[in-house]
């Protein structure tokens, strides 16, 4: 491996040595009250307790050491989506998440980043409790996953918005207080416990093409008191999104209507495109619960659920059965001809007739060739288009116990449970090996994620002379298990069927006959591998870790920590990683805070164990590219070494500006390196040698691709986060204005060029805006309130799809109105990309021609296929309305 990081004192000059005496923010929050719903979107309002980041229960957002957003519920519940990624992309610049129109599994479990990093280097919690991971490891080559390319992070989209009291979004590294994963941040969802009933109703729709992409969703949460002991909260929400279409029909599809004009009819979604580039249907329910008993006066049990279902329904490429010559395309520097193919399945017929018993010149295991054939036209006359559905199902559950004695001891133990799965099946499409007994339905079996997780907190505050608060010590164990599992699918979605491989003969006499050609057959189910009994299997890794942390203020000025973890796992070995941080209060308007500490992410079994087989297309042809696990021999082939954590340090510095009550300004820059980083490497192709010498290999084929998970590249990440908010009167109502500003930048700095490739570098560093802001008004007067949020995202780059190709940067507007009647009702309506704002279209290159009959690739595309950082759909507006009890 190639290393040029270098190494120097940047702690030393964000902290300086007083933080070396300090304490710093503990483990997991125990019994911090949540915080009040939050004024601003986006903001840390200075007035409000934070619960993670710290132990302490007085700890606010504007004087913790760590830098902490509060996003209130009003702020997530308003966002126009069901899904709970949408809503945080909406208001937290430095988190980013791709539309991901085709994209194989990935378009169902969407994977996030937050500061340029994967999903699984960002923790998230439910009430300060580990959330389980996804069931799906992001295995798709392409834009759609380029930021958390082979990551397996939590899935929130199983979260009802409104089932959340407020957003703690921790910006800073946090592994040393909650364990692995939390390298870039930590997301902490803290959960209702109101009394009352609200019940929320939502319809909308995308501005363009008829009004496509119709969205409902009906939501409702209530919530109980038990006496003066408890209390019970339960939420719920159903949502139904239709699809959108955003490109054109693929060019041979034009070429076959046009020459078959009496089947044109049956060419898969007739007559709009063959293949939908846009968003995929889905419809799906969340449920969650949170509840509380008292046990004493100063302890009580308690106990929330998380239950969701959704199905989605996914549009994959076009099969055509016909080839095409001469088509004209521009590719960036003159306009040429090409010649697209037809699908391998329609490439030739499947001959039928087997060579005679007993013949020496037509052996066993041969067919004749002669006119006895079977021809797919004979299922899809006009060609097809599979449909990919995956169905995610989501269970969680944390139990616990917690109090505190008079001396100020407390103590919170806790049990989670957790199964994520993902159940992958396909519609519309065939097993090309299997000719005339091919299926058309397939089951590939089931993704399966487990998780049992036991904590441990402990926190006692202890009086030392001379310092001006007590220090809070805190002491914790946690112990957890994952399993990852991948069931058998059907034979046909995975197997190689008679007609794989052809020896074809012709007679040349009587009962005599000689060799003419061998013909092939693609294996598996066309669009995707189901899991055969070979890579079917359950892996499991088991960890236990302690930690220790201590937090105190030196001098009303002065509060300064440090904190230490130790992790074991039976898979790698041990991890031991600290943090320290400071916050000086120069005055009640002007502090300075920073934080330094080293963090790692242990790769997961999915990681170690996920084996998948996929379809893509290259210049119009299908591809094969097979994931497989590190200590697979196709992996070690191609040069794959085991899996060790990622490491990573952390370094924070930030300024926090509060010289009015109505006014708060914090602007916190930080680095994050990340040694080791665990990706998948980039596609090696296969050859007929690579199949000769290894015959595993035939599973994907000649001119296929192979990649496998790795730890061959660093990164470097540099940014600034800026949140200011504002409050005034303005013509006799209340004006709050917030300002969210981020500046990211993540650097390849050290990698083996013989497994990531250029491409990985450049998305890396650009996939995601480089620069991003939101300037959002809230405006109250009397029963109306007017929402404005101005969105600005600069330049981006997806190199593995659009090589050279920068899409420019871009304005988008949201707007809503509410209005509130009778005290209980409230009608919003609104827009997000009030104007209708699209990237920029996907322009012609030597990689990427465009083809002059449809101005667009050659599978339709006309917008780049992860949506960038606001989507390819347009505007869309929505009506909104609230009833509270």
């Amino acid at each position: 491996m190639i290393r040029h990081m270098t190494r120097g004192t940047v702690a030393a000059r964000l902290l300086g040595t007083s933080m070396l005496a300090a304490a710093a923010v503990s483990g997991m929050p125990a019994l911090a009250q949540s915080a009040p719903p939050a004024s601003g979107a986006g903001t840390a309002d200075s007035e409000q307790i934070v619960v993670i980041g710290t132990r302490r229960t007085d700890r606010s957002a504007t004087n913790s050491a760590s830098p902490v957003d509060v996003i209130s519920a009003q702020e997530i519940t308003s966002q126009p989506a069901a899904n709970m990624l949408d809503a945080v992309k909406n208001i937290i610049p430095s988190f980013f998440v791709g539309q991901n129109t085709i994209s194989d599994a990935s378009t169902f479990v969407r994977a996030p980043s937050l500061r340029g990093l994967p999903g699984d280097e960002v923790l998230v919690m439910l009430n300060g409790k580990r959330y389980n991971r996804s069931a799906l490891v992001q295995v798709f080559v392409g834009g759609d996953t380029g930021l958390s390319f082979g990551s397996q992070g939590s899935d929130i989209s199983a979260i009802p918005a409104i089932a959340i009291n407020n957003l703690q979004v921790l910006r800073d590294g946090a592994t040393a207080q909650y364990g692995s994963d939390a390298i870039a941040g930590v997301l902490n969802y803290g959960l209702r416990e109101d009394a009352g009933l609200e019940i929320q109703a939502r319809y909308g729709q995308y501005y363009d093409n008829g009004g496509d992409g119709k969205s409902r969703q009906i939501a409702a949460n209530a919530g109980v008191k038990l006496g003066e002991i408890g209390f019970i909260n339960l939420s719920g929400e159903y949502f139904d999104d239709n699809g959108t279409s955003r490109g054109e029909t693929r060019p041979i599809a034009l070429v076959f209507a046009q020459n078959n004009p009496s089947l044109a009819t049956q060419l898969p979604n007739y007559p709009g495109p063959v293949q939908i580039w846009g968003s995929s249907p889905s419809k799906g329910y969340k449920l969650l619960l949170n509840s509380g008993l008292d046990v004493t006066d100063n302890s009580n049990l308690y106990l929330f659920v998380n239950v969701a279902h959704s199905k989605g329904d996914q549009s994959f490429n076009y099969r055509s059965p016909i080839s095409a010559t001469g088509l004209q395309i521009d590719n960036g520097a003159t306009t040429t001809l090409t010649d697209l193919g037809a699908n391998s399945a329609f490439a030739h017929p499947i001959y039928l007739t087997q060579c005679p018993a007993g013949n020496a010149s037509c052996p066993a295991g041969g067919f004749v060739k002669d006119g006895n054939v079977y021809n797919f036209t004979a299922l899809y006359p006009a060609g097809f288009t599979p449909r990919f559905i995956g169905i995610t199902d989501q269970a969680y559950g944390t139990l616990g116990y917690k109090g505190k004695a008079d001396s100020g001891f407390t103590w919170d133990i806790a049990a989670s449970l957790a199964r994520n799965s993902l159940d992958l099946s396909m519609y519309n499409s065939l097993s090309p090996s299997f000719g005339p007994q091919t299926q058309t339905e397939f089951e590939f079996g089931k993704l399966i994620q487990k998780e049992f997780t036991a904590t441990l907190d402990l926190t006692y505050p202890v009086e030392l002379a001379g310092l001006a608060s007590p220090v809070t010590l805190a002491f914790g164990a946690e112990y957890r298990k994952e399993t990852y599992e991948q069931t058998e699918g059907d034979l046909q979605s995975y197997a190689a069927g008679p007609y794989a491989v052809q020896n074809l003969y012709v007679p040349t006499g009587p009962g005599t006959y000689a060799f003419d050609s061998t013909v092939t057959m693609p294996p598996a189910a066309s669009g995707y591998g189901g899991t055969s009994p070979q890579a079917a299997g359950s892996y499991s890794q088991k960890s236990y870790g302690f930690y220790g942390a201590a937090e105190t203020d030196i001098t009303d000025r002065l509060t300064v920590g440090v904190a230490g973890r130790y992790e074991h796992y039976d898979s790698f070995g041990s991890a031991t990683v600290g943090k320290a941080n400071a916050i000086y209060k120069f005055s009640d308007g002007l502090s300075l805070r920073g934080t330094v500490g080293t963090g790692f992410h242990a790769p997961s079994p999915g990681q170690n164990s996920v084996q998948i087989l996929t379809t893509n297309f290259r210049a119009g042809n299908q591809v094969q590219t097979g994931t497989y696990p590190v200590t697979s021999q196709i992996a070690q082939f191609y040069g794959g070494q085991p899996l060790k954590p990622a490491k990573a340090t952390n370094f924070g510095l930030g300024v926090v500006l509060n010289p009015a009550p109505a006014f708060t300004l914090t602007v916190d820059g930080y680095i994050i390196k990340v040694r080791d980083r665990i990706g998948i490497s980039q596609t090696f192709s296969v050859t007929a040698a690579d199949i000769a010498a290894l015959p595993a290999l035939a599973a994907v084929g000649a001119g296929g691709d192979v990649n496998y998970f790795t730890n061959a590249f660093d990164t470097i990440t540099r940014g600034v986060d800026v949140v200011g908010t504002y409050r005034t009167d303005l013509a006799g109502g209340k004006l709050n204005l917030t300002l969210a500003y981020n500046y990211n930048k993540s650097k390849v700095s050290n990698y083996d060029p013989a497994v990531i490739g250029a491409d990985q570098i450049v998305n890396v560093a650009h996939l995601a805006p480089n620069h991003r802001a939101n300037l959002a008004a809230n405006w109250t007067i009397g029963d109306f309130t007017i929402n404005a949020r101005e969105n600005y995202h600069s330049w981006w780059q997806v190199e593995t799809d659009y090589p050279g190709q920068r899409f420019s940067s871009k304005f988008t507007t949201d707007l809503d109105v509410s209005y509130t009647f009778q005290d209980r009702y409230t009608l919003t309506v609104g827009a997000n990309n009030l104007f209708n704002t699209y990237p920029e279209r996907i322009t012609a290159s030597a990689t990427n021609p465009i083809f002059l009959s449809t101005n667009s690739l050659a599978d339709g595309q006309v917008y780049p296929r992860n949506g960038g950082p606001f989507g390819i759909n347009g505007g869309f507006w929505y009506a909104r309305l609230r009833v509270k009890y």
